[in-house]
């Protein structure tokens, strides 16, 4: 059985990410999407909110399961699970060359394989960081990102 670890901090989740997730799932009997916890980003949603969003997003796969976690190595949690392989997804050369080192360090640390998939290249410019910013000034980002993902951000820059 081939099992899939897609991970990320998904903040918020964009039409790039679920472009990604679509096509790994073609690759894979399970796919596991990991909501990791990334302090270093600043995060506007809590996990919880991102997982929740994520879930509804991705519910009519019966083959993706969501899950969240808040400090372990992604092999680590990639061993746990089974996992045959890590999927990582690319933008641009800057994004290559920081998963060429990630590559090297899981593969030299539990011989896990990866799998990088390019960005399609209508989404190659979005950004979690990008849509954000956006909507924070009041941009309608939801030609970038899903509805629901709108909506909650749309909420998230009205409390504030």
């Amino acid at each position: 059985m081939k099992i899939g670890l897609y991970t990320g901090t998904f903040d918020p989740i964009t039409n790039g990410h679920l472009d990604i997730i679509h096509r790994a799932a073609k690759l894979f009997d399970k796919l596991y999407v990991g909501i990791f916890n990334n302090d270093k980003k600043n995060p506007l949603f809590t996990s919880a909110e991102r997982a929740e969003m994520m879930g509804e997003l991705l519910a009519e796969f019966e083959q993706i399961d969501v899950i969240v976690h808040e400090s372990d190595l992604t092999v680590n949690v990639a061993q746990k699970l089974g996992v045959t392989a890590l999927v990582r997804s690319v933008r641009n050369a800057q994004d290559l060359d920081y998963e060429s080192a990630m590559i090297y360090f899981n593969h030299d640390m539990t011989g896990v394989e990866t799998v990088l998939l390019a960005a399609s290249p209508e989404l190659q410019y979005v950004s979690s960081t990008r849509m954000k910013e956006l909507a924070h000034f009041g941009v309608d980002v939801s030609k970038w990102v899903p509805a629901l993902v709108a909506l909650e951000l749309e909420k998230k820059f009205e409390q504030k």
